[in-house]
């Protein structure tokens, strides 16, 4: 079982925190370094959790992220007697008239607190094609700074250039970072032939980089497990070390955005407000993957820090009858 507080959790603190990760744990820490109390809820799902590893985070580059989760806990626990953890999964988000916010879990148990960060993150959503699932985080990557370097040297990799990474600068960027690891990349089209010749004009004269505009109607673990076979509609394969691509998200809490009545951005995020991250309704913040561009482990932690900063703001400012500091960067000039 992760670790949890010795003493019994309070029903009313200041800070509720949906999601267990480099985030929600951020942000309790952070919290706690102000003298304010917070209950991390974990549903102890994560989109990370077919990884062995993961990295970009000093001291932690290259180790298991379960560890990670663990010892935070231990780590804040050991220092602060105002955190709390609860592995629970929270069903419904609401803002009382009396500015309270309040969540209830899987069990039916309503929890109360003067704030709310959402740090739940993001569900990758599969393509419909076979074998997809299957390769996720084993060979199909979502982040070439994630993963890739230990495939490095390798033949040829692969870059899926459909959905979010379509457009041809994102496309080649992920190219780009897929070529400090190989000798050739294919950049595929699944079958899209209206952007081949406006890939080939922007890929230029010297780029090792070529385009596939075959279907593809399935994907495989390659050889002895490694690496990925991709079979086109034609019949024929192609074997990769490793296929990059960032599939479409979706929010993994969308139903208490919904609750809570919070504006999404066209790219299907939560409408944030720099620098804390305030969403839509006063008193709530959103950090890291449901809220930002780059959804990595170093740019959670920093929003989780963020996150922390303005629900203390937030806090304290109500304590006075004043104006947080989030509202007061969000006002116009008059």
């Amino acid at each position: 079982m992760p670790p949890r507080a010795k003493a019994p959790t309070p029903d009313l603190v200041d800070v509720l925190i949906i999601g267990g990760g480099p985030t929600g744990l951020t942000s309790a820490v952070s919290i706690a370094r102000n003298v304010h109390t917070a209950i991390v809820f974990d549903s102890n799902s994560y989109r990370n959790e077919r990884t062995a590893h993961f990295h970009m985070l000093p001291t932690w580059d290259g180790k298991n992220p379960i560890e990670f989760r663990d010892i935070s806990r231990v780590n804040t626990l050991e220092g602060y007697e105002t955190i709390f953890y609860e592995d629970l999964k929270i069903e419904k988000a609401k803002k009382n008239d009396d500015g309270l916010f309040e969540v209830t879990d899987e069990n039916g148990k309503v929890w109360k607190g003067r704030s709310l960060v959402l740090a739940s993150g993001v569900i990758d959503v599969p393509l419909d094609i076979p074998g997809f699932d299957e390769c996720w985080g084993r060979c199909r990557f979502h982040c070439l700074f994630c993963h890739g370097y230990e495939q490095r040297g390798s033949e040829s990799f692969g870059v899926l250039a459909i959905n979010d990474v379509a457009p041809i600068p994102i496309a080649l960027h992920v190219t780009r970072n897929a070529a400090r690891f190989t000798k050739y990349v294919t950049i595929y089209t699944n079958g899209d032939i209206s952007k081949v010749d406006d890939f080939k004009a922007a890929i230029g004269p010297t780029a090792p980089f070529t385009v596939d505009n075959r279907r593809i109607t399935k994907f495989a673990l390659g050889p002895n497990q490694l690496g990925i076979t991709i079979t086109f509609e034609d019949g024929t394969t192609k074997d990769e070390a490793f296929l990059g691509h960032k599939p479409l998200s979706k929010l993994k809490s969308d139903f208490l955005a919904k609750q809570l009545g919070l504006e999404i951005t066209p790219q299907g995020d939560l409408k944030v407000s720099p620098p804390f991250g305030e969403t839509t309704l006063n008193g709530c913040f959103a950090a890291g993957d449901n809220s930002s561009f780059l959804k990595t482990t170093p740019n959670a932690v920093n929003c989780g820090a963020n996150s922390a900063a303005g629900v203390a703001s937030h806090v304290q400012a109500g304590m006075y009858g004043q104006k947080s500091l989030s509202e007061a960067m969000q006002e116009k000039p008059a």
